[in-house]
């Protein structure tokens, strides 16, 4: 299920030094003396990395997004994948397990791609679960809200383990909640820790409050990208939006579902009561996963891909 995390970190150990010197003016292909020093499967890997870049269509402009209810305005410095095209990178480049649902495609800096180290990128979902009220949001206690966050996450282990994943510690906010009473936009991160892991991993969200649910907009990244991350907010901020009759305005009491939960339940997670596992925090270590891949295999990609960025 992960061979492309177990060649990356393979790949990873074996690289020259002098490879590493050499990647800022080494063109889209490895050639010469440079290809002397890697593996057939390394080179294989290189191959195939690049012809998977190549058949991603990156889109920039106004965006309508699956469903019709919701839209982005993509400016010239991101560029977006379609559900399709976002699929195949979690899954197929990135090494996730498949993903039950579609989401509604991916967001990318310019800069980055999907085999750049460091790279980060926004996955975009929609949870039709209601009207979320927001007449909590000036209320809630965020530090006592965060107390308990790390006490749900910490009973949740057993279950987690028993299903085969790691125990995660709730470390603190990385960025505490905020939220937008006028555009109905609230972000907060998070960071978190996995005992198999020696770094700490980022779980940057936003959330587009609307009629009948929200949009997620979920950073998958590392705690390295957070200063990027925070530079590049409002500009992720800015790009989401409901379209007329699914904005949060267009509410109507008499026919329209009411979440079970406020803002402070966004933040949270929802429970799952069988169970005891808050959601969402499974879905942080297939993500965290990811964040491998992107920051080891990727590595590799960079060494062949550079020409190839100024291109998207």
């Amino acid at each position: 299920m992960y061979k492309w995390l177990i060649f990356a970190v393979f790949a990873a150990l074996a690289t020259p030094v002098a490879v590493i010197a050499e990647e800022e003016t080494t063109s889209t292909e490895v050639t010469g003396e440079t290809e002397s020093q890697f593996t057939e499967e390394e080179l294989a890997y290189f191959a195939w990395a690049n012809e998977f870049q190549e058949s991603l269509t990156p889109q920039t402009g106004v965006i309508d997004l699956p469903g019709g209810f919701a839209k982005l305005t993509v400016p010239e410095n991101f560029y977006y994948l379609s559900p399709s095209d976002a699929k195949r990178v979690l899954e197929e480049a990135w090494g996730n397990p498949p993903q039950e649902a579609p989401n509604l495609g991916m967001l990318f800096p310019v800069e980055h791609d999907p085999f750049t180290y460091g790279s980060w990128a926004v996955e975009i979902d929609f949870e039709e679960e209601g009207y979320v009220k927001d007449d909590d949001a000036e209320d809630i206690d965020y530090d006592e809200l965060l107390e308990q966050m790390k006490k749900d996450t910490a009973a949740a282990n057993p279950d987690r383990v028993a299903a085969g994943y790691d125990e995660v510690e709730l470390v603190g906010w990385a960025a505490p909640p905020h939220y937008d009473k006028e555009t109905k936009k609230l972000y907060w991160a998070k960071e978190i820790h996995f005992s198999s892991m020696e770094t700490n991993t980022l779980n940057y969200n936003i959330r587009v409050l609307g009629r009948k649910g929200y949009l997620l907009l979920n950073f998958i990244a590392g705690m390295e990208e957070l200063g990027e991350i925070e530079g590049q907010l409002d500009t992720v901020l800015a790009m989401a939006e409901f379209k007329e009759g699914s904005q949060y305005r267009d509410f109507d009491p008499d026919i329209d579902k009411v979440a079970a939960y406020g803002i402070g339940g966004l933040i949270a997670g929802k429970v799952l009561l069988k169970s005891g596992i808050i959601a969402g925090a499974l879905v942080f270590l297939k993500k965290f996963i990811v964040i491998i891949v992107v920051a080891v295999g990727g590595f590799f990609a960079r060494i062949f891909k550079r020409g190839k960025k100024e291109e998207v």
